[in-house]
């Protein structure tokens, strides 16, 4: 079913998640238009290409003039570790002062899952704070929460293939006890999509998640079996996960300034406590394996 929205705006077009949506609403015959900072690396040649930068509010008109619909991808964990909180808070007010002078009607934002709590790491706050901001718009907003995303080039994804492949033994925090629900990136990418089509999501929070509850030690086992190595996993009550964070940044191919705040945040349990998005855009959802099966040759296929 085609989308007949007119142009729908991308923004973070680049990045994990914004450029396998670009090419997917493009194959659903929508008009897509891409912001980006700087590099158009991976955008689709048939988007349409808008430099600007959350960070400049006066870059913004031209990105969301004609706008009527508008995906939220942005994050500033990938402009360094100190600060990144404020940026964002920043960047998402300036996003929703420049959409309501366009006249947005529509904003889809994806974030995470355990975004409740007084003792959220500060990554999750962040991404809260960002809800929150963009709910105070004029604007309709539909908020994706999301736990971990199994796909090639994702940070979580990442730091797991890391950790599996290069400590055969591990000594881990706590966290390794810790549940969560992770979700093929196909499968966000399709509720993404699903979004836009379906208009009963608007103004609306969903959990999303994969068809199964694992702890983070149950994950990397799993990965390990189907990578074909045995790794053993020995958690201590001593190691905190700020500690842990430093071991596995020096380990993991993953950006310091976006796997330290990830893994400080892996204390917290991030599991859909709602499915109510299931009956509004039902999807066969991927079991975890063959999510990091797909996400191994999809890797070994861009290396």
């Amino acid at each position: 079913m085609a989308i007949t929205h007119t142009v729908v705006l991308i923004t973070g077009a680049a990045g994990f998640i914004g450029r396998r949506l670009s090419q997917s609403l493009l194959d659903r015959g929508c008009n897509v238009r891409c912001m980006v900072r700087e590099s158009v690396a991976g955008v689709p040649d048939a988007a349409e290409v808008v430099r600007a930068d959350m960070l400049a509010p006066s870059s913004l008109a031209r990105a969301l003039e004609g706008i009527d619909s508008a995906y939220y991808l942005v994050h500033s964990m990938a402009g360094g570790r100190a600060g990144f909180e404020r940026r964002d808070r920043e960047a998402a007010g300036n996003f929703v002062r420049a959409a309501d002078r366009a006249g947005v009607r529509r904003v889809i934002y994806l974030g995470g899952l355990g975004e409740t709590g007084d003792t959220l790491s500060e990554h999750l706050k962040s991404r809260r704070e960002v809800a929150g901001i963009l709910t105070s718009g004029h604007f309709a907003t539909t908020f994706l929460r999301a736990a971990v995303i199994i796909g090639a080039g994702g940070a979580s994804f990442e730091m797991v293939r890391a950790l599996v492949e290069r400590l055969p033994v591990m000594v881990t925090p706590r966290w390794v006890s810790t549940r969560c629900q992770p979700i093929a990136v196909d499968d966000v990418i399709a509720y993404l999509g699903g979004c836009l089509e379906d208009e009963r999501t608007t103004g609306r929070t969903f959990d999303i998640g994969g068809p199964e509850v694992l702890t983070y030690r149950e994950m990397m086992e799993r990965f390990a079996r189907i990578k074909g190595r045995t790794i053993h996993i020995l958690p201590v009550p001593v190691l905190t996960p700020k500690l842990s964070s430093y071991w596995v940044g020096l380990i993991t191919p993953v950006r310091p300034s976006i796997s330290m705040p990830l893994i400080e945040g892996l204390s917290n349990e991030v599991v859909c406590r709602e499915n109510a998005i299931r009956e509004l855009i039902p999807l066969s959802l991927t079991p975890y394996d063959e999510a990091v099966r797909r996400a191994l040759a999809e890797g070994s296929g861009t290396r």
